[in-house]
């Protein structure tokens, strides 16, 4: 079984593909992917920081900052980092929709990790 991204969505970027920051190399914001399995209905979210190094160096003003579920390139290119992203998660398979998506949740928050009903 493999992922299949769905669709993206950010609270923070009305439109991802025509956005523009102020400064292309200066930028911070979240994008939820939502992806399910390519055998089936249904999708989940993993959510990532995407972000630039410019931007990091200011969060970092304080000296110290968690690190994990945060995706890092130079310039913001929506067809870059959606290809990456695809990418990414295309390539991730395993015997059931769990294993994708814990696999998948080292990239990205995935919102059922360490879910227990």
């Amino acid at each position: 079984m493999r992922a299949e991204i769905r669709r993206f969505h950010s609270p923070d970027i009305w439109d991802l593909s025509a956005h523009q920051p102020d400064d292309p190399e200066v930028f911070g914001f979240l994008l939820q992917v939502f992806a399910g399995p390519n055998d089936g209905p249904g999708e989940e979210s993993f959510d990532v920081v995407v972000c630039s190094p410019r931007w990091l160096a200011g969060e970092l003003a304080e000296g110290i900052r968690w690190g994990r579920h945060h995706l890092v390139l130079n310039r913001y290119d929506w067809l870059s980092l959606e290809h990456f992203i695809r990418a990414q998660f295309e390539a991730v398979d395993g015997d059931t929709w769990q294993d994708v998506a814990e696999q998948l949740g080292r990239f990205a928050r995935w919102e059922f990790e360490d879910y227990a009903p």
